[in-house]
């Protein structure tokens, strides 16, 4: 998952929003790791499961990571609008856990990652990862990075 988040990072841009989901240790966490490698961006990229965001500015001359995890808020874009990420989106890559029926609404374009693994299995640490881009920004996208 980690090496699939720095091949990702490759792909994205400022603006951007990647929304993830799968069940609890399905590696949405471990793959943002990979992102912010792969972005190269300041921070150990850890779960905000209680601090909701995290910000990693980039150590270069790349867009900042916005880090969310919105498992535990309820609402939708309403409770969303506090952390400000429609002002944050424009010049960073927003990522999203648990963003389902939240965020949808920030922007035409996201692009939405669903990973599956096998539940129960702990020998089973094969990931099956769905990416769909949805809008005009990933149309024409070239995701050949991504074949490892």
């Amino acid at each position: 998952m980690r090496d699939l988040g720095r091949r990702l990072a490759k792909l994205l841009r400022a603006g951007d929003l990647v929304m993830l989901s799968g069940e609890l240790g399905a590696g949405k966490t471990t793959l943002t790791r990979g992102l912010g490698e792969g972005l190269g961006v300041r921070g150990a990229v850890t779960s905000p499961t209680f601090v909701i965001a995290r910000v990693h500015p980039s150590l270069g001359d790349g867009p900042p990571l916005v880090h969310v995890d919105a498992y535990r808020l309820s609402g939708g874009l309403d409770e969303m609008e506090d952390l400000d990420l429609d002002v944050s989106l424009p010049e960073s890559v927003v990522v999203v856990e648990w963003g389902e029926g939240k965020v949808e609404e920030l922007t035409d374009d996201r692009l939405q990652v669903v990973i599956h693994r096998a539940v129960g299995d702990t020998t089973d640490e094969v990931r099956h990862v769905t990416l769909t881009g949805v809008g005009d920004r990933w149309s024409d996208t070239d995701a050949s990075v991504l074949s490892a």
